[in-house]
């Protein structure tokens, strides 16, 4: 059997990483260690209880590279397809309770990580569609290969198809946030000309006018001392905690109705 290592490694690192996700026996372990040597307070008790946030630096690419296996071996050997795909299912399940149910939500990017995922499925699908080519022309079935050559090109039109129109979604600010801070900006400061601040925003002091200062000092003057404008946005947050890497948002005063 060609894939006999693979399907090794999706049981003894993927069922057995899951079984062990929902286990947590090495974060049970130095939480009694740290409950019987170092707790003294109910700080130091909320701190050893701290379950962490979940990695995805680790944890992501290891779905990744899975995912990758899967596709692969579908056309050299299926029969590790079966093995994936439990792989799959238990993961949806265990990591989907881990994170609404046991880790705190440390990170906040609103799906800006979703490009760099999808650009990878598609390498991941573009080579898979190689190896089939590459396979079909070493059997009996190489006059069809030609054909297949459609597939990739399809495959990286339809990269560039979902690059073009969903990608500003995720580098470009939001029309509600963009209005929220124009909302702001004359509310703070209705007689600021920001196209002539924006102009001259970058020059040298040395060659900025009298009235460019005078703008300047104003710009200045407003962002030290920032006023609370009531607006009729509001937000409610299902983070249990801050977000220590979330992306911008603006706190601002429940509107009174």
């Amino acid at each position: 059997m060609k894939a006999t290592f693979f399907i090794t490694y999706v049981m003894v690192d993927g069922w057995a990483g899951v079984a062990a996700e929902i286990l947590r026996l090495k974060p049970l372990i130095i939480y009694h260690l740290k409950n019987f040597f170092l707790v003294k307070t109910e700080k130091d008790l909320e701190e050893a209880m701290d379950p962490g946030t979940i990695g995805f630096n680790t944890g992501e690419p290891r779905i990744q590279l899975y995912f990758l296996l899967g596709l692969v071996y579908a056309v050299v050997t299926p029969i590790l397809l079966p093995f994936i795909i439990v792989f799959f299912g238990l993961a949806y399940v265990v990591f989907r309770h881990q994170i609404i149910n046991v880790y705190n939500q440390e990170y906040e990017s609103a799906a800006a990580f979703w490009p760099d995922v999808h650009l990878r499925i598609i390498v991941a699908l573009t080579v898979s569609q190689l190896l089939l080519m590459g396979l079909l022309s070493t059997k009996e079935a190489a006059s069809s290969t030609p054909l297949l050559i459609t597939l990739p090109v399809l495959t990286i039109w339809f990269h560039r198809f979902c690059k073009k129109r969903y990608e500003p979604a995720f580098v470009r600010n939001p029309v509600q946030e963009a209005m929220v801070k124009d909302t702001l900006e004359r509310a703070r400061e209705p007689n600021l000309n920001l196209k002539g601040f924006l102009q001259n925003a970058y020059m040298h002091p040395v060659f900025k006018s009298a009235d460019d200062d005078n703008i300047y000092v104003a710009m200045g003057e407003w962002e030290e001392e920032p006023s609370l404008v009531t607006t009729k946005r509001t937000s409610k947050r299902s983070t249990p905690i801050s977000s220590k890497h979330g992306g911008s948002s603006l706190n601002l005063p429940e509107a009174k109705h």
